[in-house]
């Protein structure tokens, strides 16, 4: 990635004005009788982000009095499916449940800085057309009066997508993204979009327009990045579906750091069109994708395959026109490859311990766990090939020079962290030609492609399982490197993260030594206590329905468990 040129002169601070302008403009929108009161304030520890607040635990939206009982019971008691179903036979209506999940989501907002459009007012009006159309007899379709939150990147009319950056701002949406148009199409209720990191290529949600999303398990902690708002938004029940983006773990990250379950499918499955522009289409070597967020695991089945079945390439011409397959039931012990830990990104003691954990409760169920090398399954260096592709697009660093303004911590630790890495896989690319390493790079990558190939016919392996990162949420800029994640978006694997218990300090005494040429996080155990732990599951590209099917087994045999770590 290329650092950006220092801004041409401008008038000092105007960046800060324009970024005071708009977020006066989004605090104009959450109603005043959704605002939280002094007494709230007052039991806490401010700012947030420098204090250990479990938000989750302090059970703000019920003391705050703006919810009512019967909307804190549609936030925190349903599913997914059993929304749904209240909904189709009009146990609850669309409006109801629209305004229980906005007066929630203004709740997160007010706390972890989570959103960044709101338009609630439309939400409601779309809920009341929902409700009457139901009472005629008719639903919409499968995900009827359903709210259901979006990363800023999807673009909605009328609305901005400024993704955190100055350059964007005073930008209205023209154009609805792919995937919006097919939601209403689905009878979902859009009610909020959600923060994300300037550039959207680092780990922390951070950006100068918006803030910082604090994590609602701890403030202290990051939510996760790039789509952290929809990580914290549904951990705190404020979204009971978030829909993200990921190209090398912007959707799992969120989910492993917030305690969510979230799904990228392969590329291009989920329509992607029509997403606000931060990079140039004709340098996309590694496809992005759309998916799901949610607190259970359901949910993710239930928008993959409603999406789908409404046929994406209908709508969005980049869209793979593959119908939803139904699987039999899963009967028979699965064959599981065990993701190995890479020698440049050594695993903290918490994640460590849960994917031994997983793997012993798998192995009593009697599934044949198959431990796989390092060298077969180039963790690292899936991460060196997808960086040197991604470096070819200086768009993002471009319009952030356009706004003038400063790039924030995580941008810049980032970049710097990944020149510190002792890589190995790719030669040496300073003295050629853009054509030449452009060459390469894409070759490495087919390298990896095959010998993942190889791997799953070698093993007959059905599914692999691993961390889904080297570390739980860690503290504010200090995730550093995904490449536990970017590897399964450079060969378009189906990933899913389960949720696995949270981090435990004790009796444990081990520590972290990060060796010369080693990336790894801060480990603070003291800190990082009680903050979630996960598992990713993955299989071979196009098998996203095996994927989620194994991943719903593997949820069950892990929470039938009480495991601590």
């Amino acid at each position: 990635m290329v650092l950006p040129a220092p801004p041409a002169t401008v008038a000092p601070h105007s960046w800060e004005v324009r970024v005071a302008e708009k977020r006066a403009r989004c605090q104009d929108a959450i109603p005043d009788a959704w605002r939280l009161s002094p007494s709230v304030w007052q039991r806490l520890e401010t700012p947030l982000a420098r204090h250990k607040t479990n938000l989750i635990e302090l059970n703000i939206p019920r003391l705050s009095g703006i919810l009512t009982d019967k909307e804190i019971d549609i936030t925190e008691s349903y599913d997914v499916s059993s929304l749904l179903a209240e909904l189709a036979v009009g146990n609850l209506t669309a409006l109801e449940v629209t305004v229980a999940f906005s007066k929630r989501a203004a709740i997160a907002q007010q706390l972890t800085e989570c959103l960044t459009e709101t338009f609630f007012d439309q939400a409601q009006e779309r809920a009341r057309q929902l409700d009457a159309l139901r009472v005629k007899g008719q639903l919409a379709g499968p995900l009827h009066g359903l709210p259901i939150s979006i990363k800023d990147s999807f673009q909605v009319v009328g609305t901005e997508a400024t993704l955190g950056l100055v350059g964007y701002l005073g930008k209205t949406s023209e154009v609805n993204s792919c995937l919006v148009d097919m939601l209403l199409r689905l009878g979902a209720v859009l009610y909020v979009k959600t923060n994300v990191p300037q550039t959207l290529m680092t780990a922390d949600s951070h950006n100068n327009v918006f803030g910082r999303v604090l994590n609602p398990w701890n403030t202290m902690l990051t939510a996760g990045g790039s789509s952290g708002g929809e990580g914290a938004l549904v951990a705190f029940r404020g979204s009971p579906l978030g829909v993200g983006t990921d190209i090398a773990g912007s959707i799992r990250i969120p989910s492993l750091c917030c305690g969510t379950y979230g799904f990228k499918p392969t590329a291009n499955r989920i329509p992607y069109g029509q997403q606000q522009d931060l990079s140039n289409p004709g340098l996309g070597f590694i496809s992005p994708c759309a998916g799901p967020i949610a607190n259970d695991i359901d949910a993710l089945c239930t928008f993959v395959k409603a999406v789908i079945d409404l046929q994406p390439r209908s709508i969005d011409p980049t869209a793979i026109d593959v119908p939803w397959r139904l699987l039999p039931g899963l009967e028979r012990k699965l064959k599981i490859g065990v993701l190995p830990e890479d020698a440049l990104f050594p695993l903290h003691p918490p994640v460590r311990k849960a994917v031994a954990d997983a793997v012993a409760l798998l192995h009593a169920q009697g599934h044949d766990l198959v431990h796989l090398s390092q060298d077969e399954c180039h963790i690292g260096d899936s991460f060196e090939v997808a960086w040197g592709l991604f470096s070819f697009d200086s768009t993002a660093s471009q319009i952030v020079q356009d706004g003038a303004e400063p790039l924030v911590p995580s941008v810049i630790g980032t970049i710097e962290e990944f020149e510190r890495v002792a890589w190995k896989f790719v030669p040496n690319l300073d003295n050629l030609g853009e054509m030449e390493r452009l060459a390469i790079l894409r070759n490495k990558r087919m390298d990896i492609m095959n010998d993942w190939h190889k791997l799953w016919t070698r093993h007959s392996l059905d599914v692999v399982i691993g961390p889904g990162a080297q570390n739980t949420a860690v503290a504010h800029d200090d995730y550093n490197l995904a490449p536990y994640t970017c590897l399964l978006n450079l060969i378009d694997s189906p990933a899913c993260i389960i949720p696995f218990g949270k981090a435990s300090t004790t009796g444990s005494s081990e520590t972290v030594h990060k060796k010369p040429g080693q990336s790894v996080s801060p480990y603070d155990p003291e800190l990082l206590n009680g903050a979630p732990l996960a598992i990713q599951v993955f299989t071979s590209p196009m098998l996203d329905e095996e994927c989620l099917s194994i991943a719903k087994m593997i949820d069950q045999c892990l929470h039938s468990y009480n495991v601590g770590f």
